[in-house]
C-alpha cells in the first residue's frame, strides 16, 4: 500500500518521501512469496467489487508505464459444497458476481475437474468460475510502484524505521521520528501493516497479527501444463466443512502454491515474535488439502514461506483519516485479502492526503465505532495516547 501511495502522490506533483524499515519487497511482512491472487467475484463483500474494477485498470496502467508484466490472468474458482450451511463462500461469490453483472459460470465439481485437470473436487461441490481472476507478481509490483514514483521525483529511504510521530496542534505540522533522524511534513500516510500498532498503539485493541504459512508442491501429470497459468488452472478459493484454502498454479516457483486462511492458534503477539520456521505440522496441514483436492501435486514440497496477516474482527480493511489528526491517513489492517487492492488504495490514499476525501466508496472500511472491536479504539484515537485494552487473542471466524 505504501509504495502505491508514494507513486500516486508523486504522480500528482507532490513532494513525497517513502520510508521503509527493511528493503524493497522484503520477506518480513505480508507481500512476499512471489504472487498474490486478484479476483472480481468477491465473497468477502460485494462492496469491494467497484474498487477491484478500478484496481485492475490501475495495474494495467502501471504495466504500461513500467513496461513490465505484473498481472497474469488465469481465471478464478470460488468453490464449496453447494448445501454447506452457515457461511458459504461459493454462494457469497455468486452473489457478488450477480449483483455487479460480472461474467461468470456456475459449475459442478465434476465440471470443474473435466475442464481443469489439476483439480479433483468432490461431485457435490459447486463453483463460480470468473474469467478475469489471476495473479499479481507481488514483489515486482512493489518495486514497480517505487521505481515509477522515483522517476516522478519521489524520494525513498530504506532501510529506515519510523519510530514515532506527533502533530503540532498549533501549526498542524507532522514530525516523523526515525532511527536515523526526523522529518516534518504537512501530511502523513501510515501503511505499516503488522507493525502499525508500534506507531499507532490504539490499533492494538482492534487487530490481531496472524502467522501465515504457504507451500509449493511439485506437480506430476501427463499434461505438463495442467497446473500452469495457461488457462488450465485458475487461482482458487476453496471452502470445505471447517477450512478456507487459497491457491495458485505454478508461477515463479516450481509447484502448485497453497495456503489456508485464518489457521487457528496462530496469533502472534508482535511481528518480531513470528516463528518463520516451517514445521512438519505446517506441511501436513497443507498436504491434507493438496491430497484431497489437488492430488496431482501431492508430491515433494519444493518451497515454503511464512508471512503475516493483520486482521480486524470483521475482516474488513481500515482506511480513513485519523479521527483526531486529519493530516494523518491510516491504511491497515487489510485482513489477509488486501494486496490486490494496492493500486486503487494508492489512489485513495493520495486522495485522502491531498483533499481529505475520495470519490471511491470506502464508507464500509472507514473507522466506525459500530464495527466490531472499534469502539474502544475510536475512543483512544480521539484521546491520542490514552491507554488501550490488550490486543485480542483470537478473531471471530466466518466459518
Amino acid at each position: 500500500m505504501g509504495s502505491a501511495a508514494l507513486y500516486h502522490l508523486a504522480k500528482r506533483g507532490s513532494k513525497v518521501l517513502g520510508l521503509e524499515q527493511y528493503s524493497i519487497a522484503h520477506h518480513n511482512g505480508s507481500s512476499h512469496g512471489i504472487s498474490r491472487i486478484i479476483r472480481l467475484a468477491y465473497h468477502e463483500d460485494p462492496a469491494y467489487v467497484p474498487l477491484l474494477k478500478r484496481a485492475y485498470e490501475l495495474w494495467r496502467e502501471l504495466e504500461q508505464e513500467t513496461k513490465q508484466d505484473l498481472l497474469c490472468i488465469t481465471g478464478s474458482i470460488d468453490t464449496a459444497r453447494g448445501d454447506l450451511q452457515g457461511y458459504n463462500g461459493f454462494k457469497k461469490s455468486l452473489q457478488s458476481a450477480q449483483e455487479h453483472n460480472l461474467e461468470h459460470e456456475i459449475l459442478t465439481g465434476d465440471e470443474v475437474n473435466a475442464r481443469f485437470p489439476g483439480y479433483s473436487l468432490p461431485s457435490d461441490f459447486m463453483a463460480v468460475y470468473q474469467p478475469e481472476g489471476g495473479i499479481l507478481a507481488s514483489e515486482l509490483c512493489i518495486a514497480a510502484h517505487i521505481k515509477a514514483a522515483q522517476s516522478l521525483g519521489a524520494h525513498f529511504h530504506a532501510p529506515e524505521k519510523v519510530e514515532a510521530w506527533k502533530v503540532d496542534d498549533a501549526t498542524g505540522i507532522v514530525t516523523i521520528f526515525t532511527d536515523q533522524g526526523q522529518y516534518t511534513a504537512r501530511k502523513l500516510v501510515l501503511t505499516a501493516g503488522s507493525w502499525m500498532p508500534d506507531i499507532m498503539p490504539e490499533l492494538q485493541s482492534a487487530v490481531v497479527v496472524e502467522r501465515q504459512v504457504i507451500g509449493w508442491f511439485s506437480v506430476k501429470h501427463p499434461d505438463p501444463d495442467c497446473c500452469t497459468p495457461s488457462g488450465k488452472f485458475p487461482v482458487f478459493l476453496l471452502q470445505d466443512e471447517t477450512d478456507y484454502w487459497y491457491g495458485f498454479p505454478q508461477f515463479g516457483y516450481n509447484g502448485l502454491k497453497i495456503g489456508k486462511f485464518h489457521r487457528g492458534n496462530n496469533i502472534v503477539a508482535h511481528p518480531k515474535d513470528l516463528d518463520r520456521t516451517v514445521s512438519l505440522d505446517d506441511e501436513q496441514m497443507m498436504r491434507g488439502a493438496i491430497s484431497k483436492f489437488f492430488p496431482v501435486a501431492n508430491h515433494e514440497m519444493t518451497k515454503a514461506a511464512v508471512c503475516m496477516f493483520t486482521t480486524t474482527q470483521d475482516s474488513h480493511f481500515i482506511v480513513d483519516l485519523h479521527p483526531k489528526h486529519k493530516q494523518v491517513v491510516v491504511c491497515s489492517a487489510c485482513s489477509g485479502h488486501g494486496y490486490k487492492f494496492c493500486s486503487v488504495m494508492g489512489e485513495i490514499l493520495a486522495d485522502l492526503a491531498l483533499t481529505g476525501k475520495t470519490q471511491h466508496d470506502i464508507d464500509f472500511i472507514r473507522f466506525n465505532d459500530a464495527r466490531p472491536g472499534q469502539k474502544d479504539m475510536m475512543h483512544s484515537l480521539q484521546q491520542r495516547g490514552a491507554p488501550v485494552k490488550p490486543p485480542p487473542t483470537s478473531f471471530p471466524s466466518k466459518l
